[in-house]
């Protein structure tokens, strides 16, 4: 059986899925090709129930200090399973209501394993995708252009491949159903950090190891030195510029032990379990990119800016592409290849994408720091202010952390914001629309920003670029 559209997007994650409504928006007839769950990693195995996780955690530690809210609050006890319940609650919530956008939208779903495939009886050009449909009977959908979004796994280290039992990826520890008493986390990027903040809140033994000098590498060194300080603090133990010792490792009746190399000692580190998170793997074998003349670069595809491949009828957005690997870059990258296909005015500038770390405290970014600012050779001006000095983290007794803003010493630009402490997941928004319309730090200094809330703290910081900062 043929299906003929005229857009088919394969990977019904979330790039996929915002892909399909604004293609449907436009007019478009649009097919999507998912062999699991609608939502993809995001929903299932990645954002939402980590979040979920990390949420739970950050309400058990909470509770267990909130005397400093003159609160007793004597007895508290954890109760994994009902974290766990809740958890996929909201997932099954979410769901569903993925479900019925692709109704509303009028999406057809054709559930199966997709497989791209060369010139043939079904199309003169190569994009055609033969699905095995869950029966095990197959289809081809035919369509004028090919949005692949077929996402990413999480990466294996060679000599410690994750078994589920001791050796865990994320998509392991997700579905923990009691937790260990100790973990050793290798890698200490963003999947790393938020595991090892959420895991200490729940009252396990964490110790992380970082190859790089410091902990989440893509992020502002400074910031990155504030989270490591606060983590420890909490009774974290992090090992930086580390290096794991992998013929050392041991399996052992409750647990396992393996030595790393860290400021030339060697420490023998033993654990319940380990989780090794070290980034994620493109999911390009299996899908027929061997019948198309799509470059592979580094173990992504390639794309231009507008997320064409190089068969300019084929897309390809989201983890696949690498970059930035977040379900809303994905979304916005599905977004701007609609708009491509259907002559719709494209902007999509990845600088200016948010990245949100949900560790407590939060972590947030927009832009570039000040040491990329520095290799491109632009004379800087950083204006900083810290939560310490806002009232509002006062009251919420959380006010740990700091916003910093980069700008063009000459121009005034606004280069980049970085934020470290309460809420900064949502704070970040402001920083990322005032970038968006070109703003500048002092017309965002400028907008009177409510008292008391954390928002001031951006006002604030903008205004300490030109040293004219009101609350220090």
């Amino acid at each position: 059986m043929t299906i003929q559209c005229d857009i088919a997007i394969l990977g019904g994650g979330t790039g996929g899925y915002v892909a399909a409504i604004r293609a449907a928006q436009l007019g478009k007839e649009v097919v999507i090709i998912e062999q699991d769950k609608l939502g993809g990693t995001c929903l299932h195995r990645g954002c939402i129930p980590s979040k979920s996780l990390l949420r739970s955690a950050e309400v058990f530690a909470m509770m267990q200090d909130s005397e400093q809210y003159g609160i007793a609050a004597d007895g508290v006890r954890l109760q994994f399973d009902q974290v766990q319940s809740r958890k996929q609650g909201i997932v099954d919530q979410l769901h569903r209501g993925v479900q019925y956008l692709m109704k509303k939208n009028k999406i057809t779903i054709v559930r199966g394993q997709g497989r791209v495939i060369g010139p043939s009886i079904f199309s003169p050009q190569s994009g055609a995708v033969a699905v095995e449909l869950e029966d095990g009977e197959m289809e081809t959908v035919v369509s004028k252009n090919l949005i692949i979004a077929t996402g990413s796994r999480p990466r294996d280290l060679p000599g410690l491949e994750a078994d589920g039992k001791l050796i865990l990826n994320s998509d392991h520890a997700l579905q923990l159903e009691q937790l260990p008493a100790s973990i050793v986390i290798v890698g200490g990027g963003v999947i790393g950090m938020e595991w090892a903040s959420m895991l200490n809140d729940f009252g396990v033994q964490v110790t992380v190891v970082e190859a790089a000098p410091h902990i989440l590498p893509q992020e502002d060194e400074e910031v990155a030195r504030e989270l490591h300080r606060l983590l420890e603090k909490r009774g974290v133990t992090i090992y930086t510029g580390a290096s794991l010792q992998l013929d050392s490792y041991t399996a052992q009746e409750d647990g396992l032990s393996i030595s790393l190399l860290h400021n030339e000692q060697t420490i023998q580190l033993s654990a319940s379990k380990m989780l090794v998170s070290v980034g994620r793997r493109a999911n390009v074998e299996t899908i027929g990119l061997a019948n198309t003349d799509i470059a592979i670069e580094n173990g992504f595809i390639k794309v231009n800016e507008y997320m064409q491949t190089s068969e300019s009828h084929i897309y390809a957005i989201g983890d696949v592409i690498g970059g930035l690997q977040l379900a809303h870059a994905a979304s916005h990258e599905g977004i701007t290849a609609v708009n491509h296909i259907c002559g719709e005015p494209v902007h999509y500038d990845p600088v200016q994408v948010s990245r949100c770390v949900y560790t407590r405290p939060e972590v947030a970014s927009v832009g570039i720091s000040a040491a990329q600012a520095k290799e491109q050779g632009r004379e800087i001006k950083i204006g900083k202010f810290p939560f310490k000095a806002i009232g509002k983290a006062l009251v919420h007794g959380d006010s740990e952390g700091f916003v910093k803003v980069i700008a063009d010493a000459h121009s005034d630009d606004l280069l980049g914001v970085q934020i470290i402490g309460p809420q900064a997941t949502d704070l970040i928004s402001e920083a990322a629309l005032a970038q968006f319309l070109d703003a500048t730090p002092w017309e965002i200094g400028q907008t009177v920003h409510a008292h008391p809330t954390l928002a001031e703290i951006l006002g604030e910081a903008m205004l300490a670029v030109d040293g004219k900062a009101i609350g220090m």
